[in-house]
């Protein structure tokens, strides 16, 4: 499991306080509201940035930082990813995961036989989509629904899964 789950890429400054336009990365940008601190970068020694101001203005969150106070000190943040700890994650119901935690899982469907390695997941408005690179060299696309997806065993690594019928074909 991943230690740390992206949240945000700083995309510009705004305005000449030090504050930055952040697209979010995860499926509540009204998060940021709850934020405390955020952590430029995934590794263990990166700086922990203080949020003290949250705005949203279309897409965009926009954020002012303890640490900074000016446009020329932010300026050079552009294009950085935010991170928070898995402590400071959101809380998930049953049968939700974090995308990260799922990518590169085993994937097996047992009554086809078929099996593969969870690529990526793409976000639709129903419903998430697995993208599975299949043994064989085709590719999958899953709905993630509780249909397809039977079991996430994490101890294993294993998604068990049904494909229904006409999924393969094509």
């Amino acid at each position: 499991m991943e230690e740390f789950l992206q949240v945000g890429v700083i995309t510009s400054t705004h305005g000449v306080r030090g504050e930055v336009k952040v697209f979010p990365t995860t499926d509540d940008a009204k998060r940021y509201s709850k934020l405390k601190e955020v952590l430029l970068g995934e590794e263990y020694d990166a700086p922990v940035l203080h949020i003290e101001g949250v705005k949203y203005h279309k897409n965009m969150v926009i954020l002012k930082f303890k640490e900074y106070g000016t446009l020329n000190e932010v300026d050079k943040l552009k294009g950085k990813p935010l991170f928070v700890t898995r402590k400071n994650a959101v809380k998930l119901s049953k049968d939700e995961y974090f995308v990260a935690d799922l990518i590169g899982m085993r994937v097996v469907d047992e009554a086809k036989q078929i099996g593969g390695v969870l690529k990526d997941v793409m976000q639709t408005g129903a419903n998430d989509v697995y993208i599975i690179d299949l043994d064989d060299n085709r590719e999958l696309l899953l709905p993630a629904i509780k249909d397809c997806i039977l079991n996430v065993d994490f101890v294993n690594g294993i998604i068990k899964i049904n494909i229904l019928d006409g999924l393969l074909e094509g």
